[in-house]
């Protein structure tokens, strides 16, 4: 007995001395990452902010992607600001919060931008405002995106990053869909190319609309695509779903997707195709 509570006392001493470490180590130090469940040094994320393990792509802003991605780039439509159609509760301060976290004022940049002397028309949907969510500025702003492609005869890639439809919107929101849709028959009818890269996570109404409709639809590693969440799948059909079903790998390997491209090779990857498709249009970059 003696010997037991000697040891029960080291143990305590043990555990407190772990606590006092732990208090020393800042937050955000290791990281782990939510595919594949490994941890290491928050500097090991690198400009990419990618896993080292396997690949996977860390939610970013639509700012810190632009960052590494394009060239050059001229914004437009910037000073778009959602009219709160239904005067829905608690929404203004949400889009304030929004607002200041990610420097935009709703939920995608656009603009026109160049990759090695390619230029097309750019739109990067970001995560960090209300989860990407497409509201009516969403619409119109990437609706606006694909008229004036159009008009000036320039392709099209977008970066989806969305939870789907922004509840707070109703069914304005959900009209996006029909828009937008529309503004990219006309660029297809005008023999245009149209990218769509699918981030995580690419869900909802987005999902049902532009994301799928791209002539190249790619995708970051272990991005995840799909429709309905995995809690309402299960729910609805009463059965458990496997945790990978809506990788990005699940969907390609459906022919869903074209291809998956890492991060650090997405823009050579885009320039090459971009050049490829104004080559063949006779379009000089």
């Amino acid at each position: 007995m003696q010997l037991f509570n000697e040891l029960k006392t080291l143990g305590h001493k043990h555990i407190k001395a772990d606590k006092k470490a732990n208090e020393r180590v800042p937050s955000g130090i290791w990281l782990a990452c939510p595919k594949c469940h490994q941890s290491f040094y928050h500097k090991d994320l690198g400009l990419y902010q990618v896993c080292p393990n396997c690949e996977y792509g860390f939610r970013i802003t639509a700012r810190e992607r632009l960052a590494w991605l394009v060239d050059k780039f001229d914004e437009e439509d910037a000073e778009l600001k959602t009219s709160d159609p239904l005067k829905f509760p608690n929404y203004a301060p949400k889009l304030d919060k929004a607002r200041q976290n990610t420097g935009l004022n709703d939920s995608v940049l656009t603009g026109t931008a160049q990759i090695a002397e390619q230029t097309f028309a750019l739109g990067i949907m970001d995560p960090d405002f209300i989860m990407g969510s497409m509201g009516t500025v969403t619409g119109e702003k990437i609706t606006r995106l694909f008229k004036r492609a159009t008009r000036k005869n320039l392709p099209v890639v977008i970066f989806t990053a969305s939870g789907g439809a922004r509840m707070q919107e109703g069914i304005f929101s959900l009209m996006q869909m029909a828009k937008i849709s529309q503004a990219v028959q006309e660029h297809s009818q005008a023999g245009l190319l149209y990218i769509t890269v699918l981030t995580d996570p690419t869900t909802g109404g987005v999902t049902a609309s532009f994301a799928m409709q791209g002539d190249l639809i790619l995708a970051e590693p272990r991005a995840l695509v799909g429709f309905a969440g995995k809690r309402v799948i299960e729910q609805t059909t009463h059965q458990k779903v496997p945790n990978e079903l809506q990788d990005a790998e699940t969907v390609l390997d459906h022919g869903f997707i074209d291809a998956i491209i890492p991060r650090k090779e997405m823009k050579e990857k885009l320039a090459w195709l971009l050049k490829l498709h104004n080559e063949g249009n006779g379009v000089n970059g």
